[in-house]
C-alpha cells in the first residue's frame, strides 16, 4: 500500500512540473518573444538544437530554459510568424520565423498531445 501511495505521489509531482497548453497558447507565447513563459510548456526532457551546434537529446527542462533564454536574448527576439502547423497522430509540429532585432531565424517545435493539451518535446532553431 505504501508503495502504491508513493508511486501516485511521485507521478503527481512529475506531472505537475509540466504546464500543458493549447497550440494557440504556445503560438501566442512565441509571438511575445518571452522564453521564460514559453518554457512553462516544456516537457520534463526535450530535444534541443541551435544553429551550428549539435542537437542535445533529452535535455532537462531547467537547462533548456536557460539555453533558450540565452539565445532569445542574444538575437533579441521580438515576435514570431507562424508558417505551418500540422498534426500527425498525437504529435503536432509548429514551424515559423522568430523575428529578431537584426535577423530572422527558423523555428520548429514538436508538441506531444496529452488529452487535447500539448507540451513541447523538441525545439529546433536555425
Amino acid at each position: 500500500m505504501k508503495k502504491i501511495l508513493f508511486l501516485i505521489c511521485t507521478s503527481l509531482v512529475l506531472m505537475s512540473s509540466t504546464f500543458l497548453g493549447t497550440p494557440e497558447e504556445i503560438i501566442s507565447t512565441l509571438k511575445k518573444g518571452n522564453s521564460a513563459e514559453l518554457s512553462q510548456y516544456f516537457n520534463n526532457y526535450i530535444d534541443f538544437a541551435l544553429p551550428d551546434k549539435e542537437e542535445i537529446k533529452n535535455m532537462g527542462k531547467n537547462q533548456a530554459t536557460i539555453a533558450l533564454k540565452t539565445y532569445f536574448d542574444e538575437i533579441g527576439v521580438q515576435t514570431f510568424q507562424l508558417t505551418s502547423q500540422r498534426e500527425a497522430g498525437s504529435t503536432m509540429y509548429i514551424t515559423g520565423k522568430l523575428q529578431g532585432k537584426t535577423k530572422n531565424i527558423n523555428l520548429t517545435l514538436m508538441l506531444k498531445n496529452n488529452n487535447s493539451k500539448y507540451s513541447i518535446t523538441s525545439i529546433r532553431i536555425g
